[in-house]
């Protein structure tokens, strides 16, 4: 490998928006994520469903059953 073209890799954090940190290595400091492996669903079991801009309500409003 040629000597000095690469860049630094140093201690990271990776930090989720649920809290969590992870101690990794990078090129850069800090990381942020929205989900990781203790809020993600699979890991979890627990389904959260995460309604961006009314499309779940949306959804349900177009295929709701209507009576006649």
């Amino acid at each position: 490998m040629k000597q000095g073209i690469h860049p630094e890799y140093n201690e990271a954090v990776i930090v989720c928006v649920c809290g969590n940190r992870i101690a990794t290595k990078s090129t850069q400091d800090e990381i942020h994520v929205e989900i990781c492996s203790v809020c993600h669903p699979f890991y979890t079991g627990k389904q959260r469903l995460v309604d961006t801009a009314g499309r779940v309500e949306r959804f349900k409003r177009k295929y709701a059953k209507k009576d006649a």
